[in-house]
């Protein structure tokens, strides 16, 4: 089992929920996080004030998904965030030893 983590812009959130909803991954979690990358922030102005923005708003998913579906989730969440300009997110995969589902008891991949 994996813990795929896709950090994402926020307005790519719904198309990359239906690609992974349409792979058959039935549980996702959302948060809302800033940070930064290359892009290291950005200028605005307010009320003819400039100011630096250091981190970004962004969107970490997380789905826990078996082994052998990861690939496929992985090119599913980058079909669907990817705008090809900078900032478009990075996505991190890490192994999960155990799982269990609470209402049931149920480990491992059943509790998925």
């Amino acid at each position: 089992m994996r813990i795929v983590t896709a950090i994402i812009k926020p307005f790519k959130l719904d198309e990359v929920r239906q690609a992974l909803s349409d792979l058959g991954i039935r549980g996702i979690t959302v948060t809302e996080v800033k940070g930064f990358g290359r892009q290291k922030g950005h200028t605005e102005l307010y009320r003819g004030a400039e100011y630096v923005v250091d981190f970004l708003p962004k969107v970490k998913v997380e789905a826990a998904v078996e082994a052998s579906q990861v690939e496929l989730v992985i090119e599913a969440i980058e079909n669907a965030a990817r705008t090809g300009k900078i900032g478009d997110g990075k996505i991190f995969v890490t192994v999960l030893e155990q799982v269990v589902r609470i209402r049931t008891g149920e480990t491992g991949p059943e509790a998925l």
